[in-house]
């Protein structure tokens, strides 16, 4: 086991179009087949639950995060389960020693996640490549307002570069 480790943010809902499913079931094996520990939010709903199975399928470590008002909601064969008092504590022990963040298509949770690593990436709290998984477009809204940020001047160019949005399965496997 090399170490590295991937932590997903992605959606918890059950009734998303199946195709975000699949794009992360090919995200996920193929970072497993680059050698990454697999972490997410851990739960047994939506997407949460297809990152978990298919880290577990390729035979990948699993770990999961979840703060303790979701009981009963963990995914039944984590290698590594930790439990938080708060949804901003997940956050953070979600991100521990990861450094690769990607975030697969979501919610709001998906993206008040993606955007304070990104914020913790801006100020160098966290050394982690950022990959924003923009399946089918889901993220061009984000993008362009990312690039609306560097046009107004309330993001440097250099800090931007450093999120990273991919279209498809051979970009992504390209920022592994």
């Amino acid at each position: 086991m090399s170490g590295k480790k991937a932590l997903f943010f992605c959606a918890a809902s059950s009734s998303i179009d199946p195709k975000y499913n699949q794009a992360a079931r090919e995200a996920v094996r193929a970072a497993c087949l680059c050698g990454y520990e697999i972490v997410s939010g851990g739960t047994i709903k939506g997407t949460m639950k297809v990152v978990s199975d298919t880290a577990r399928e390729c035979g990948a470590r699993v770990k999961g995060v979840l703060p303790r008002f979701m009981d009963g909601l963990e995914y039944p064969a984590l290698d590594e389960l930790v439990w938080t008092d708060t949804m901003a504590d997940r956050k953070e022990k979600m991100r521990e020693g990861v450094c690769l963040a990607v975030a697969l298509p979501g919610g709001i949770g998906t993206l008040d996640e993606l955007a304070e690593t990104c914020t913790l990436v801006r100020l160098h709290q966290l050394d982690a490549k950022i990959v924003i998984y923009n399946v089918d477009g889901f993220y061009d809204i984000l993008e362009r307002l990312f690039d609306y940020y560097v046009e107004t001047g309330m993001l440097d160019l250099p800090t931007r570069r450093k999120y990273v949005f991919v279209r498809t399965l051979d970009e992504f496997k390209a920022e592994l």
